[in-house]
């Protein structure tokens, strides 16, 4: 399989203080000869807080089972967990801190945008210069689509195991397309055909036809759930070849459609400044006041979930359709895709500290085993996996995940994994909001590139 190249980024300085993790692989020294091995695992997850399901599984099932199973094999291996529970830019600074000094985990969790930049640190190291040959042999990789082992891999080689992803599609109420006479198994293959069939939701008196998120208090909602969904839909991606995309064709389309969606009265402007915008928007779709919803999967799992969710639709399995997110035209998407999407993810990789760093990829690979994944998924934390074998047997009865696994997926993208993406996201957020506020797409694609340049480090690391 080609592994596709990864560009540079700036790496951010990490100043901050902050309490290391337990020391990597401590040998217990306790084993018949010095040979036991201890290793630690560390996610944030703690029990009766943050993550608390994953974090049962890694203390209740994981280990036990991998010790298990090493000791069949005649090894000695204990394994602890290093458990948190704190805001993701805390854990990433800790982690940071950790990989920096020498310490941390042997088998650490952390977000695929994270990635980039710590390879570009030095804070990870190739799996394969890590572990050996081993990495690359993996099995799993066979069970994994080629665009979700991509969020792995930073200049051509793997760095980490992925955990699981995501999908973007567009959701819609069927109720309402009725009463606007659109088809129930609509499924776009146009822009234009969203904001015809939007044009057709507001004559026939729905308050809000279409919702793609804009403006900067939905944050990364924006840029995952809007603004970069339609960039791919364009043709264009924010990064590519190591240059980032200015006041480009693809970023001008992707404006003009928040202009006609915003400007036209298909959308609600206010309702993108609100500080709870993006929450508000999830209660007026399960009460049948949003005709057309660009979201992730964790609206059908979290959001409209009859059962968990936080805005409960009943009827959420007869009423909620859902549909790919077209290209502006066909052929006309990134790599010439008629249809895209968005992905984000977690990735499990060993830290290049680890005194036993074959024993901890070991551990890393046995948590994505079909026999982990499977129990992890248990008792309604049904989710997408990375294995396509794993996801043909659970997602059997998940109708939208299956979609997402089989449809979405192999036309997804994924965000660059720098450390300066978090600021050209604001930048492009606040393009989108000037746009919802009535600036025309050319002028905010201008003012963006201007903000770009003062990011990326100048003119000349935006492509012209």
């Amino acid at each position: 399989m080609a592994l596709r190249k990864r560009s540079l980024g700036v790496v951010a300085v990490i100043t901050a203080a902050g309490l290391g993790l337990a020391a990597c692989g401590q040998s217990s020294g306790g084993g018949e000869g010095g040979d036991a091995i201890e290793l630690t695992i560390a996610q944030n997850a703690i029990a009766g807080g943050k993550n608390a399901a994953a974090a049962k599984h890694i203390a209740d099932w994981v280990i036990p089972k991998f010790e298990a199973a090493q000791k069949a094999k005649g090894k000695n291996v204990t394994v602890k967990f290093v458990p948190s529970g704190v805001d993701d830019e805390q854990y990433k600074t800790k982690l940071s801190l950790d990989l920096k000094s020498g310490k941390g985990a042997d088998v650490l969790d952390i977000d695929g945008i994270w990635a980039g930049e710590f390879a570009e640190a030095g804070y990870l190291k190739p799996l394969s210069e890590l572990v050996g040959p081993e990495a690359d042999n993996w099995d799993g990789w066979g069970q994994i689509p080629e665009a979700v082992q991509g969020m792995t891999e930073f200049n051509g080689k793997r760095y980490a195991l992925p955990v699981g992803t995501d999908g973007r599609v567009l959701y819609f109420n069927k109720n309402l397309f009725a009463k606007a006479g659109l088809p129930a198994d609509w499924q776009p293959t146009s822009w234009q055909e969203i904001l015809d069939a939007g044009a057709k939701l507001k004559s026939s008196g729905v308050p809000v036809p279409i919702q793609i998120n804009a403006g900067t208090a939905m944050g990364e909602a924006t840029s995952m759930q809007g603004v970069l969904p339609l960039l791919a839909g364009a043709g264009g991606e924010v990064q590519q070849d190591g240059k980032w995309t200015g006041a480009s064709q693809p970023l001008k389309d992707a404006l003009g459609l928040y202009q006609k969606i915003y400007g036209g009265g298909l959308g609600d402007p206010k309702l993108q400044q609100e500080a709870k915008g993006r929450d508000k928007s999830f209660q007026q779709f399960a009460d049948g006041k949003v005709g057309i919803l660009m979201e992730g999967d964790y609206f059908w799992r979290g959001v409209v979930n009859p059962k968990t969710g936080v805005a409960k639709m009943a009827d959420r399995d007869q009423v909620v359709g859902y549909a790919m997110i077209p290209a502006i035209e066909p052929g006309k998407g990134i790599r010439g895709q008629d249809f895209v999407s968005m992905s984000g993810g977690a990735l499990r990789t060993v830290n290049p500290n680890s005194k036993h760093p074959k024993e901890a990829f070991e551990l890393a690979a046995f948590t994505l085993s079909p026999e982990a994944l499977k129990e992890e998924t248990k008792d309604g934390n049904v989710r997408i996996t990375p294995r396509s074998d794993v996801n043909k047997e659970i997602l059997a009865g998940e109708p939208l995940l299956t979609y997402i696994s089989e449809k979405v997926l192999p036309v997804t993208a994924y965000r660059p994994p720098v450390a300066v993406y978090p600021q050209v996201s604001v930048a492009l957020q606040e393009a989108t909001a000037a746009v919802a506020g009535g600036t025309a797409p050319d002028q905010a694609a201008a003012d963006y590139q201007k903000k770009l340049e003062g990011i990326v480090g100048g003119a000349g690391n935006i492509a012209s």
